[in-house]
């Protein structure tokens, strides 16, 4: 095992940044640290721990330029988006803070000394120490939906941040540090996936936040087993759009195109297939290939860059193998990776791409790409298309695109998802809940349940004693 942990930049393949990554005794130290520090954080008021949260939000804000290149270096993101980050982050942590005390509060039987002379309600009690496990695609958002919520819940956190993003992590160390929170609250560390195995298995943290893959969410239930420490695993997605006959087109085009290929399709909400019913269809394929045409990839640094590459050139090497492999099964792809002389194999700069004649036997129609391609295929009606929707082994979000509201409900009621869009996509309200089905994994973040899986029921049952 390396020493040290190296963030290679998908801009330029520069060497970004380096970390030591922590030996067994500094991560005993630090999780040691949480463990202490927990009880005494509990014991503040929910206003103080809010209060503290809200500091460390500001001082963040503060530091928007600076993470805004940051970002960029390190994910490749255009410099042009990056700076909007943080507004999710303001949005997620003020709306937690706002509902933490109604989310918060005892529920009480509303029998005091009723019944057998007894009050009884059920109070929120903090888990302990929550480990959050945090991905480079949306580094800020994915980190703050636990991190926040937790630590006005009563928790402690510790921190392990993406090789590709770790920077990240040193910048929330940086803000909770300028809010003066108490030590051992927050602490951020560098570790290797096998060090954070043992870390979980050696039930070093009460609760395993994880947003990742399939894969990385099956190692954490396998560090897991035995211990029952708790786990929140926000997992793969491959999510469906549905266009309906009477969607407005224009409208759905220019939304489901952002949904497909923002951040470079690296998003785990993003739109990957699209079923559009056959009255629109050619007018919605063709519509979405002129507005793909005009995007403009190249190095994000630049601000007229509106695609940039993708975080790591594996990533773009599975999504080439998989647009390959649907063209040798009869898909037709309708951009030129030519018109795009930024793109090259081998690098993270991969053309955006909408590939029509697909199936579902086809890798890029059931595996997760997570990348910026999309496939759309005909349907003649919606029982086709919920069929289509609900044929995945993942559920995170789907969308459907039409003036029908009462028609997008029905269909909303059989599909196999967390979060039903209706002429939306690829976005996170906070005052929902961020859950999914199947292997998009299991728990929730955000809104009133976030705080729940934050922490456990304690029953209480007080009697006076007779007189």
């Amino acid at each position: 095992m390396s020493d040290v942990m190296t963030l290679v930049s998908p801009v330029d393949g520069s060497v970004y940044a380096e970390r030591p990554i922590a030996t067994e005794t500094e991560m005993n130290r630090v999780f040691r640290l949480a463990r202490d520090a927990q009880r005494g954080w509990a014991r503040l008021p929910l206003e103080a721990r809010i209060e503290y949260c809200l500091k460390a939000l500001d001082a963040m804000l503060a530091m928007r330029p600076r993470i805004a290149e940051e970002l960029t270096w390190q994910m490749g993101r255009p410099i042009r988006f990056t700076p909007y980050e943080l507004n999710g982050v303001e949005q997620r942590t003020r709306h937690m803070a706002k509902i933490a005390a109604e989310s918060l509060a005892p529920l009480d039987s509303g029998l005091e000394f009723a019944d057998h002379g007894a009050h009884r309600y059920i109070s929120r009690e903090p888990l302990g120490v929550v480990f959050v496990v945090a991905p480079w695609n949306y580094p800020y958002l994915t980190t703050v939906n636990s991190v926040m919520p937790a630590l006005m819940a009563g928790n402690t956190v510790v921190l392990k941040h993406s090789d590709q993003t770790l920077l990240v992590a040193e910048r929330f160390q940086d803000a909770f540090d300028a809010a003066g929170l108490p030590e051992g609250v927050f602490q951020h560390i560098v570790l290797s996936h096998d060090q954070t195995a043992a870390a979980i298995a050696g039930r070093k943290a009460d609760m395993v936040a994880f947003t990742g893959s399939v894969a990385g969410g099956v190692a954490m239930e396998r560090a897991a087993v035995g211990t029952f420490i708790a786990l929140n695993l926000e997992l793969g997605g491959k999510d469906p759009a549905y266009v309906r006959p009477d969607a407005k087109l224009d409208f759905a085009i220019e939304n489901v195109a952002d949904g497909a290929f923002f951040n470079s399709g690296q998003c785990c909400c993003g739109i990957e297939r699209v079923y559009v019913h056959e009255k629109v269809y050619d007018d919605f394929v063709a519509g979405l290939v002129d507005l793909t045409k005009t995007y403009v990839l190249g190095n994000p640094t630049d601000p007229a860059v509106t695609l940039g590459p993708m975080a790591r050139a594996r990533g773009a090497a599975t999504v080439r193998e998989q647009i390959a492999a649907a063209l040798r099964g009869g898909a037709v792809a309708h951009v030129d990776p030519k018109s795009f002389p930024a793109d090259a194999e081998g690098t993270p700069y991969i053309a955006p791409q909408v590939l029509t004649s697909v199936n579902h036997q086809m890798a890029f129609m059931n595996e997760e790409t997570f990348g910026p391609a999309v496939g759309i295929m005909k349907v003649r009606d919606d029982a086709e298309a919920l069929g289509l929707m609900n044929d995945s082994k993942y559920g995170l979000t789907c969308s459907l695109w039409t003036e029908d509201l009462d028609a997008a409900e029905a269909m909303g009621r059989e599909l196999e998802t967390g979060t039903v869009f209706v002429n939306r996509c690829d976005y996170l309200d906070p005052a929902l809940t961020w859950t999914g089905v199947k292997d998009t994994g299991r728990g929730a973040a955000l809104s009133p349940l976030g705080f729940q899986g934050l922490t456990r029921p304690k029953s209480w049952y007080v009697r006076r004693a007779p007189v």
